[in-house]
Formats: structure tokens, C-alpha cells, sequence
């Protein structure tokens, strides 16, 4: 009876360890992964409403973007003169200048409140000159004329009153460049960190790559990425779907089409790294409406899907550059 009784009671001190370990079995922990990272930029940054449709964007997705801003559209016809290009006679600008003061004043004021709502205020240089054959001096002097006249844009076309802090903002804000054309030489890259930049996104790659950093400046790269029927590679920037899709002339019949098929390389590029290695995949646009605003709507319905993923981040380049200085590694999600 004794005997029948220890059986008993380790048949069910047996029971009673496997029913523990099958109601609270270990925790496994998974491999964590780098949140994938998306960089939207704009080059020139011109059209008010442009400024404002794409801060609604970012409100919407939780977006930070790069605003590569052209100088020349700080200045009104009337002040054109203040500009003085290397090279060429003072005035002269490849893009034109703002209409008037009051567009300078509005175009100042979605800067602030761009900048105050944690998007990254670039240098895209001031006439849009291709500076291929410029001397290191010659960048420095259009460096220095892009910071004179972001600062004194207030004074210098008579709008009142300056905000407070906008000289500190205009001093230290702007760490980054992209220059005009995509055009670089050895001249550039020696005046880049001479003058105060921490990087540059000038490159083309051949698909998504990580930024190296070379002596002191962090080279981005627009990667070429497969668009349109046959996949055939192209910049992944809206000036380059628009020379693809139309030849660089406007086809407001086709813009649906247009926009589906840039949607369509957009994605898959995405795709291709989220379910991959999680590159940083940068896209660039211009605030002009190309093909009828073909690239804008697909970047719309590209950003509203992707952005607020919750392993996903869209970031501006300052944002990344920031956290490599700080040492850290990419966002991680997982385990």
C-alpha cells in the first residue's frame, strides 16, 4: 500500500511539472532587425504650395524630410543684385529669382516652420550653376554667398520683423548639400568640410548603398533602381522618370499611368530591402509638377503606405548623419 502510495504521488508531482512548463514555456527571443530606412528629399524647394503639401505629408506619415534649398528664391527681383555667382556678373542666376518680396516672405516663413517641425534645411547652392569645373575657392565663395543670404534674407528684402533666433538657425542649421545637376569634382569635396558640411548627397549608385564617410563627410547616393516594363534602371528621382516616361516634355494625358508605374518602382525598390538587407533607400523630387504631378501622387501613395509602418522610418538625411555621430546603429525592431 505504501509502495502504491509513492507511485502515486510522483505521478502526480510529474504531472504537476509538465502542466507548470506547458502553461509558461520559455520565452524565445527574436533576432531583432534594423527598422528600414527611407530618405525623401527635395531639391530647389520653390512653390509655396509645394512647401505646404509636402509638411502635410510628413504631419500625416510622421515623415522628417531634406529640403535642398536653392538661395536665389530668398532674393526679389529687386535685390537679384545682392547674388554674385563665381565666375559671372552679379544678378545672374540659372533658375531666376522669387517674384516679389511677399513670395520671399512666405517661402521664409515655411522654412521656419519646416525647420521647427524637425525637417532638415539643406543647401542645393544659390544660382543652380554646374560647378564641375569650379576651383575649391570658387565653391567656397558660393557657399559663403548661400549662408550670407539664407541669414540676411530678412534685412536684406526689407521683411519685418525677423524672427527671433533666425541668424543662429541660418549660422548652424544647414549641415548638408546637394549640388546642381548632380554634378561633383575633387574641387567640391575639398571645399565640403572647409566650409562646414557634415554631408553631401550629390552620388549616384547602382541600387541602395550605405553611406561612407570621407574626411568628415557623408556621401549619400541616389541609387538607380528598376522601373517600367522591361525593369530597366533609372535615378530614383522624379527629373529622371520624367526624361524616361516623356522625354522631359509634358503628357498630361499619361500622368495616371506615369504615376503608376514611378508607385511601381518606388515600391519595389522598398520591397526589395525591407524584405532584404534594410539599405537605406533615398528618393529625390523636385517641388516642380512634372508630367501633371505624376511623381508628386506617386510619392503621396508611396509615403501614406510605407512611412507609418511601425519597423519602418523615413527619415531626413541630418536625421541619419546624426545618429552615426552619436554612434548609433540602425533603429532595431524584434526581440
Amino acid at each position: 500500500m505504501f509502495r502504491l502510495f509513492r507511485v502515486l504521488a510522483s505521478t502526480v508531482a510529474l504531472t504537476a511539472v509538465a502542466g507548470t512548463a506547458q502553461a509558461d514555456p520559455p520565452q524565445l527571443r527574436l533576432p531583432t532587425r534594423p527598422k528600414q530606412t527611407v530618405i525623401i528629399s527635395f531639391d530647389s524647394a520653390r512653390e509655396i504650395s509645394q512647401w505646404k503639401r509636402s509638411r502635410a505629408l510628413a504631419e500625416r506619415t510622421g515623415a522628417h524630410f531634406t529640403y535642398f534649398l536653392s538661395c536665389v528664391f530668398l532674393l526679389s527681383r529687386d535685390a537679384r543684385d545682392v547674388y554674385k555667382p563665381p565666375g559671372k556678373s552679379a544678378g545672374k542666376s540659372n533658375i531666376g529669382f522669387a517674384a516679389s518680396k511677399q513670395e520671399v516672405a512666405d517661402r521664409l516663413e515655411q522654412i521656419r516652420l519646416a525647420a521647427a517641425e524637425g525637417h532638415d534645411i539643406a543647401s542645393h547652392a544659390c544660382g543652380h550653376f554646374d560647378g564641375k569645373d569650379w576651383s575649391k575657392a570658387d565653391w567656397i565663395a558660393e557657399f559663403g554667398q548661400f549662408e550670407h543670404i539664407l541669414e540676411n534674407a530678412y534685412s536684406i528684402n526689407g521683411i519685418a520683423p525677423e524672427p527671433a533666433g533666425w541668424r543662429d538657425f541660418a549660422r548652424g542649421a544647414v549641415i548638408g548639400f546637394r549640388a546642381p545637376y548632380l554634378s561633383t569634382s575633387k574641387a567640391l569635396y575639398e571645399a565640403l568640410p572647409a566650409a562646414g558640411f557634415k554631408f553631401d548627397a550629390s552620388g549616384v549608385s547602382q541600387g541602395p548603398a550605405l553611406p561612407p564617410t570621407v574626411n568628415g563627410i557623408t556621401r549619400f547616393a541616389l541609387p538607380q533602381i528598376p522601373e517600367g516594363p522591361k525593369s530597366r534602371p533609372v535615378i530614383a528621382m522624379d527629373y529622371n522618370l520624367y526624361v524616361r516616361h516623356s522625354g522631359g516634355f509634358e503628357r498630361p494625358s499619361k500622368a495616371g499611368e506615369y504615376a503608376d508605374r514611378a508607385y511601381q518602382a518606388f515600391r519595389a525598390a522598398f520591397e526589395a530591402q525591407y524584405n532584404g538587407k534594410r539599405i537605406p533607400l533615398e528618393l529625390g523630387f523636385h517641388f516642380t509638377q512634372m508630367n501633371d504631378g505624376a511623381y508628386w501622387n506617386a510619392l503621396e501613395r508611396f509615403a501614406d503606405e510605407v512611412c507609418v509602418k511601425a519597423d519602418v522610418e523615413c527619415i531626413s538625411f541630418r536625421d541619419y548623419v546624426a545618429r552615426q555621430k552619436d554612434g548609433e546603429k540602425q533603429t532595431t525592431v524584434g526581440g
